[in-house]
C-alpha cells in the first residue's frame, strides 16, 4: 500500500493510478465499458452478466425489492414479515406468499391479524365469489374471522 498526496484532491490517501487517489480516478479517468444490454438492447455501462444495472435489479433481485416494498407498505418489522410468509396457510404452498390483514385493516398489523397466502388465495379472498368458501376453510383452521366480512362485495 503505498500513501501519497493525490494531485487532484491534495489529501494523503492510498495512491491509485496516474498520481490520483481511488475516489479521483473513478471520478475524472474511469469510464464504463458501453456495451448493449442483453435484455433491454440500449447501449448502456453494463453491470453483470451482459446486462445493464436496472436489467440486472428487475431480473436477479425482483422478488426481493417486491418483498421489502410489501413489508415497507404494511408497516412490519422483518421477523414478522419472515414468520407471516413462510407458507400459505389454507394450501402451504411455500414459494410465493403475500400478506393478508384479516380484518382488511391495513394499520392493524397484530400477528393475530396477518396471514399469509399464495398469490391464487390471495386474489380468491378478495373476490366476493370465493371469499365465503376460504373464510370457512380459514374459521376450519382455527382462525378468528369476524362474521361482517363475509359478505362484503
Amino acid at each position: 500500500m503505498v500513501i501519497k498526496i493525490c494531485s487532484n484532491c491534495s489529501k494523503e490517501k492510498e495512491h491509485h493510478a496516474k498520481g490520483l487517489c481511488y475516489t479521483c480516478y473513478k471520478k475524472i479517468n474511469w469510464k464504463p465499458k458501453i456495451k448493449k444490454c442483453r435484455r433491454c438492447q440500449k447501449s448502456r455501462a453494463i453491470h453483470a452478466k451482459n446486462l445493464c444495472a436496472g436489467c440486472y435489479n428487475t431480473t436477479f433481485h425482483l422478488d426481493k425489492s417486491k418483498a421489502y416494498n410489501q413489508r415497507k407498505r404494511n408497516n412490519i418489522d422483518l421477523k414478522t414479515f419472515r414468520k407471516t410468509t413462510k407458507q400459505c396457510v389454507i394450501c402451504e404452498f411455500d414459494k410465493i406468499v403475500d400478506i393478508h390483514h384479516i380484518d382488511l385493516n391495513k394499520t392493524n398489523n397484530s400477528p393475530k391479524n396477518l396471514i399469509g397466502l399464495c398469490p391464487n388465495h390471495h386474489r380468491m379472498i378478495h373476490n366476493h365469489n370465493f371469499r365465503p368458501e376460504l373464510f370457512v376453510i380459514l374459521r376450519q383452521k382455527g382462525f378468528d374471522l369476524p362474521l361482517e366480512n363475509i359478505h362484503k362485495p
